[in-house]
């Protein structure tokens, strides 16, 4: 997609270390972390956002989780616990219109969130 930062990430244009990638998604750091770890997980085709996703996205969501469960065991804190975030929206705070999972770790976390 045009002007997409994380088409861009993903295609090269922009240059960015990657702390996982396979053929369907990238994981690497937030430029303003909100944590000591704060990764995001980018799939590599473009969807807008959570409301996007349909029924037949049932095997794309699956990969999602068994790439943040493998992230969090190859960094390590699978065992002392992470937060994963999807900000869908404007108003929930989605900044770049193709849908990301954030990854959180290295602090407590409260809750409600902010």
């Amino acid at each position: 997609m045009d002007g997409c930062i994380f088409c861009k990430i993903i295609s090269g244009e922009i240059k960015t270390d990657f702390i996982f990638e396979d053929k369907k998604f990238v994981v690497f750091k937030d430029i303003n972390p909100q944590a000591k770890v704060h990764l995001l997980l980018v799939p590599k085709e473009h969807i807008g956002s959570i409301n996007d996703i349909g029924a037949k996205d049932e095997k794309f969501l699956a990969g999602v989780f068994a790439v943040i469960k493998q992230v969090a065991e190859k960094l390590g804190f699978d065992k002392t616990g992470y937060r994963t975030v999807i900000n869908t929206g404007k108003d929930a705070g989605q900044e770049v219109l193709h849908i990301h999972f954030h990854i959180l770790s290295g602090r407590k976390f409260s809750w409600p969130p902010g």
